[in-house]
């Protein structure tokens, strides 16, 4: 089911890395965060408990290989992984790597930044995306 003027219906919501049955997983396009991914929930609804327990599982199964793929081929300082909906009232699930010289680290991603963005740095972390998202399609399948 889709839902008139919902962003994630209308459209994949970023740069599509995967996209199963039932959701998807996306690289966001977030000035200073350039491993901002997200899985999106391919229907439309609006809380996690929306879905039935298998679709639940599945969904967070996901969530996980991402963090991992992610932990694996960036060493991140850290994962962040939030579902808020409030701007954009359809499932998804948001997986960042974040670095102690992100702009906003340890702040969240929507705080304040905390010190000037390290272009090379975010660089450096874009230029491994391509082989991180190649094993992250061959581990979802």
């Amino acid at each position: 089911m889709t839902t008139a003027a919902c962003p994630l219906c209308d459209a994949d919501g970023g740069h599509l890395v995967w996209h199963g049955g039932q959701l998807r997983v996306i690289r966001a396009d977030e000035a200073g965060f350039p491993a901002f991914y997200r899985v999106v929930w391919n229907a439309h609804v609006a809380e996690f408990s929306d879905l039935d327990p298998l679709e639940r599982a599945h969904c967070m199964d996901v969530v996980v290989q991402v963090e991992k793929a992610l932990r694996q081929h960036l060493q991140p300082t850290k994962i962040n992984l939030a579902t808020l909906g409030n701007m954009v009232a359809h499932l998804h699930w948001h997986v960042i790597a974040r670095f102690d010289w992100d702009s906003h680290f340890p702040a969240p991603v929507w705080a304040a930044a905390q010190r000037e963005r390290e272009r090379v740095q975010e660089d450096a972390v874009r230029a491994r995306l391509p082989t991180l998202e190649v094993r992250l399609r061959a581990l979802l399948g």
